[in-house]
Formats: structure tokens, sequence, C-alpha cells
């Protein structure tokens, strides 16, 4: 109200308030210092001086005459929305920052999952036993990876439960992992086979899903060649196996899924997993120079604006009247003032600022 900041600045005092980890409180004073305004100004600005030369054309109508050279609107239209598109782009990683990334640990029971989420923690917090189907419910836990807050959630065994209790637990495995953005699925090297994974696998995936695969218990493979149980005859049986299953390894790539051999007994890994962990998220976007979004309101603005500036691209392209173009991006200016508060309504207002504690 009286223009120290605007209404996005504003957002970002709740959500810097509520910060639990390095990253999502960079975002929140990238934010608060006017990070998202300013880009958002400039895209307005250019969009309403080329609003203006068309508003002013269909005051002259009736002379049929241009002042706003089409090809370049085009081209504005264009640029703005390949940023807009950026923007939104960023929505997956800032809101995981902001809200924590749900990490589903899955498999088939005694896989191992249990005990490596213990290692990934680096205490004993799931029971470990070799008895099958020792995790009934979700445990979970959080881990901080530079500065990035992932929640791991370890499951049930999945398979056909012998019991009412181990249904349930097998049911919220897959509720979890349909919440997830990573799923980790953890088998024994020992016991399963591709078809086998990529079944299991397709149970639990989602579109969009991350993922890794971790062959587990290397150390019981090594131990039984060392011992000679594991003889060569088996050993080139496995590796023509896995060469005439390589398609569909190539599939699990083309999902988003990366596979580790490890033993998570020994504990061997877990820099490895964590570092998969923190590129599924943050990949090659910096969050200390780039703007990035966190907050589901702007992303929804900003979808409105993209879609409208897409609208007005199609007319221009059918040679529709000016005033349908006028109109495309009048809304799509709308889209773009909502964000920082420039146009706003009461509601809206109400709902933001309820959030808000005086008190603070």
């Amino acid at each position: 109200m009286n223009g120290k900041m605007d209404l996005s600045q504003a957002e970002a005092v709740t959500d810097l308030i509520a910060s639990e980890s390095s990253s999502s409180h960079t975002i929140a004073m990238n934010q608060m210092r006017g990070g998202i305004t300013k880009e958002i100004s400039i895209l307005r600005q250019e969009l309403i001086d080329f609003a203006a030369l068309i508003e002013l054309e269909l005051d002259f109508g009736e002379e049929d005459v241009e002042f706003a050279d089409r090809n370049k609107l085009q081209n504005l239209i264009l640029k703005i929305n390949a940023y807009i598109k950026d923007l939104m782009n960023s929505f997956l990683l800032g809101n995981a920052i902001k809200e924590g990334i749900i990490t589903v640990i899955a498999g088939r029971p005694n896989a191992g999952k249990s005990t490596l989420l213990n290692a990934l923690l680096n205490e004993d917090r799931a029971i470990v036993s070799e008895i099958a189907g020792t995790t009934r419910d979700t445990i979970e836990e959080t881990l901080n990876i530079n500065g990035i807050t992932f929640r791991l959630i370890d499951t049930a065994g999945i398979r056909d439960a012998t019991d009412q209790i181990e249904a349930i637990g097998v049911k919220k495995t897959y509720e979890k992992a349909s919440q997830s953005s990573i799923l980790i699925y953890v088998y024994d090297m020992m016991e399963l086979e591709w078809p086998q994974i990529k079944a299991d696998i397709d149970t639990l995936y989602k579109p969009g899903m991350k993922g890794l695969i971790i062959e587990n218990k290397l150390d019981v493979f090594f131990s039984m060649h060392a011992n000679a149980r594991w003889n060569y005859e088996e050993n080139q049986k496995r590796k023509s196996k896995e060469e005439n299953w390589g398609a569909i390894y190539d599939d699990l790539q083309e999902m988003g899924f990366e596979k580790l051999s490890l033993s998570a007994k020994q504990n061997n890994a877990s820099s490895q997993i964590k570092d998969a962990l923190f590129q599924f998220i943050q990949g090659d976007k910096d969050i200390q120079s780039n703007t990035i979004i966190s907050n589901t309101r702007h992303y929804d603005a900003l979808n409105g604006a993209y879609e409208s500036l897409n609208q007005a691209l199609q007319n221009l392209t059918i040679g529709t009247s000016g005033d349908f173009v006028a109109m495309d991006i009048r809304h799509s200016l709308q889209f773009l003032g909502e964000i920082t508060g420039e146009i706003s309504s009461d509601d809206l207002l109400d709902s933001i600022f309820s959030r808000f504690c005086i008190g603070k």
C-alpha cells in the first residue's frame, strides 16, 4: 500500500520465515530483493508498448491503417513466451526446494531398502532384519544435500501380501510413490532380473519422475565369487542375459532412471547416491544467479500469460482482426500484473496475507 514492496516481495517474506534450508532461504531472498519483479516489469512494458499501438489502430479502424508491425509483434511474443516457459520450468526446482523433495525408497522385501535408508542418514533409523517384510509401514526422514531438503520415505516391500497388515503397507507404498518426485528402486542383484525390475518400476512410475535403480548386495556377489560358489559359467550366463536385456535398460534410461551398483550394508556408495539426487533436482540451474519460481500462484499466472500470448500468436498467424489480438495481449498483461500486485482483488490479498503472523 505504501509502495515499499510489491505483492511477490511480500509473499517472499512468508517464504523466508518458513524456509527450512539454505536453498529455500536463497530463493526467498532473491524474490524479496525484487528478482521476479524486475523480470515481469520488463516483459509487461514491452507488451504494453505494442498493445498501445494496436489499441490506437482500433481508433482508426475505418481508415485501415497499421501502427504495430505484425512481424515484430510475433517475434516479441515468441521471445517473451520462451522466457515465460523458462520461468515455468524452474517451478519444479523451486517448489521442490521450498517444500522438500519427496523421495520414495521402494522394492521387493529384503532387498535392502531400510539398510540403504540407514546408510544415507548415517544412523540406525529403520529396523533391519533378514526376515522378509520387516517394514510394514512407511518411515519418513529428512536429508539435507547441499542445502536442498529431501524427504526420504522407506516403504514396505512390494509383493502379494501374506496378511492384512502387510497389504495395507504395500498399498501405502504405491500411494507414496504416486506422490513422489524421485523413486529409489532397490533390488537384490542375486535375485531379480531386468524384466522383473522393469515390471516393478512400471507399477511405481509416474510421468516426470526421476529415479535411481540400486543394484544392491554387491558384497554378497563378491563373497560368493571369492568362495567359488559363483562359478565362471554362471557369471557368463548373467552377463549374456544383461546384454540381451539391454533394450529394457535403455527404456528405463529414457524414463529418467540411472543405475548404481553397491552394498548398502557396507555403505560404500552413499555419496554417489547423494550426488545423483542433488543433480536430479538442481541440474544446470544456479539458484544464486537465476530467477527461480517457487510459488504456485506465480506459476498459474505465468501459465495464463503464456496461453494468452499463444492465442495472440495464432490470431496473428491467421490474420484475425486487431481487436482479438489486443484482447489476448490485455489478458496476458493482466496475468503478469497479478504476480506483482499491479492488478489484484481483495479476495486475493485476503488469501495471501491471512498466512502472515502479525506478531512477526
